[in-house]
Formats: structure tokens, sequence, C-alpha cells
């Protein structure tokens, strides 16, 4: 209990005044753990206060177009939490009336909500003594207590779980549970940590065995897969722009985009006409732009896309084609939306 002790003092001196701590609206805190997922304090708080403003309740939520879900989710990425975000509030709706769950069991039932999300929804609402792991509980155990088991695997999960139970006073699972995440985001950090300064640096296992930047373990690597996109801008004769929602299960579902042309590799402008001579036959171009200033590496959690863009204004009127007043409306990739922002 002395750890717990020591990190909810700490917690207590050294806690940010966030939103969502200031809740036990289950709605609030979901909405919070969701949009964090992947993403630092700093990014996700301005979403987390454009979401409330805009769907104050579940209600609204689930009643709201999931365009303009993902419309104001844009800039945030994996954008499977957004469209799960929108599927969860209907669920709730459905299910429960508009009762959004504050028990463990209840939340696992609810569409991506895992065991990770629901500890941290249930202990904060209701003070539900269950454990949260995720990567900083994980970072701040595997040191103090110097646990050399690698987290990618599901026994070693457990394994934490019980441990992070064990030292948890149930009555003050919530405070618990928002200390040593805290400590794991503010002091106890992946590179470099502070430790002369820490709390538990005369107990700190990892410290005493120099063993600090080793642990946690995890030796799961990943392939990073490369890919090219190249963009086309495809402005019709009156201004118009041809535009494409992305269907398939890929990044970016249910996003809009500009005319794609996925390669290999790097192609240059030939390569680029040629295809919209092949898509628009008969057409002629009256212009051509290749803004070879603006490419951009786009890093994604397992991918590094390398993306240039091109503008091509074409002789004829395209039904589908869509004027430039109504772009704002449409959720683009940040990547697309960054170079419409310069360019349109």
């Amino acid at each position: 209990m002395d750890f717990s002790i020591k990190l909810i003092n700490w917690y207590n001196q050294n806690k940010r005044d966030l939103p969502w701590r200031n809740t036990c609206d289950p709605y609030k805190i979901w909405l919070s753990e969701i949009i964090l997922q992947q993403t630092r304090v700093n990014q996700g708080l301005p979403y987390y206060e454009a979401f409330v403003s805009n769907f104050p309740t579940v209600f609204e939520l689930s009643q709201a177009d999931e365009q303009a879900v993902l419309k104001l989710w844009q800039g945030l990425g994996y954008y499977s939490r957004a469209r799960n975000l929108h599927a969860t509030a209907q669920q709730v709706v459905k299910e429960c009336n508009g009762v959004f769950p504050v028990s463990y069991d209840k939340l696992l039932q609810l569409k991506g909500i895992g065991p990770y999300t629901a500890a941290a929804i249930a202990s904060f609402a209701s003070n539900e003594a269950v454990a949260v792991v995720d990567g900083n509980v994980f970072r701040v155990l595997a040191r103090v207590f110097g646990i050399d088991l690698d987290i990618s695997k599901n026994t070693t999960k457990t394994y934490f779980q019980n441990l992070a139970h064990s030292l948890m006073n149930p009555e003050l699972a919530s405070i618990f549970n928002q200390a040593i995440m805290e400590f794991g985001a503010l002091q106890c950090v992946p590179k470099n940590p502070q430790c002369n300064v820490c709390v538990f640096q005369v107990s700190c296992e990892a410290v005493k065995q120099k063993r600090v930047q080793e642990l946690p373990v995890k030796t799961k690597i990943i392939k990073t897969k490369n890919r090219f996109f190249n963009y086309v801008l495809v402005e019709d004769v009156i201004g118009n722009i041809v535009l494409s929602q992305r269907k398939e299960k890929d990044i970016w579902q249910q996003l809009y985009e500009l005319e794609l042309y996925e390669t290999g590799n790097e192609v240059d402008e030939d390569y680029i006409i040629e295809k919209i001579k092949e898509r628009y036959e008969g057409v002629s171009i009256l212009e051509f732009i290749h803004y070879d200033h603006l490419k951009v590496q786009h890093k994604l959690s397992h991918q590094n896309l390398w993306v240039q863009f091109f503008r091509v204004r074409l002789n004829m009127k395209i039904p589908q084609a869509v004027g430039k007043e109504e772009l704002k409306k449409f959720p683009f990739p940040i990547v697309l939306h960054n170079f419409m922002e310069k360019i349109v």
C-alpha cells in the first residue's frame, strides 16, 4: 500500500487540470478515452471540447450524420475510432435507452470498448475497483518492480493487471488509476525520465539495476510498409472538383479524397498524364500542374505514405464534381486537407 500512498500523494501535487477529470459523466469520460487513444493530451483536448460542444449527450452523437462525426475528427487519425464512437453512441441509445453503462462488465459489451477503456470508465465514473493497464502503467510497474516480462504477450498483460489490482486501495480506485497513468505520462516517461526527483527513486528496481531504458520489455516488431500516393485535383471546365469516398477496408475508410493513383514507387508527370488520358478518354487537358514542392512523407502507425500532388483542368463538365464552396463540408485525411487549404 506504500506504493499507492506515494503515488496518490504525487498525483495530488502534480496532476494536470483536465476537463474529463472534473466529471463523473461516463459519456464524457468515454469520449476522452477514445479521443486520447494513440493521441497526446494537448492534441486531443480541443477535439474533446469540440465533441462535447457539438454533441453534449450521447443522444446528439447517436443522431449525428457519420460524415459530420468524421469531419469533427479530421486530423486525429485512426478514423476507425470515430466510426466506432458513432456506432457505440447508437448502441447505447438503442440498447440502454441512452443511459451510458458504468460497470466494467456492461461496458465491455459496447462496440469499440476493450478491457483498458472499460476499466478507465468504470473506475473514473463509479470508482469500481478494476485496474487500468496501458502503456504508461506497463512502464511504471515494470521499472519500479523490475519486471522484465515481454509486455506484447497476453499472459504478461494479465500479470500486470493482477499486480496493479493488488497495489490498489479498492476505495480509491478512481484516483489510483488516474495517478498511475499521470505518473507514466509526466514523470516515468519513455525516454530520459528524471529519476533523481522521482518519489520511487530509492525503491525503484530499474534505477538500482541501471535498467531504466531497458524496461518495459517489448520484443514484438511490426514491419513498416511503404506506399506511394499520387493525388490529382481534377477540375472540370466550370471549376468543380472530382471527389470520391474511400469505401474499402483500408486507412481513412469513409473519408473523401481527390483522384488517387497508388503506385509501387514514385512516378513522374508523364505517368500521371497518361493515367488521366486513360481515365478521361477523348478529353483535352487545358492545364497541368505538378506541386513538386508540396510532396510529403506522411507517417502512420505501420505505414509510410509518400504523397505527391498534381492538378489538371479538363475541357468538359463532370456531373459528379463538387463546387469549391462545398469542399469544407467533407471530411478529408489531414494530409489532403492541408494540401487543399493551400491550393483551393
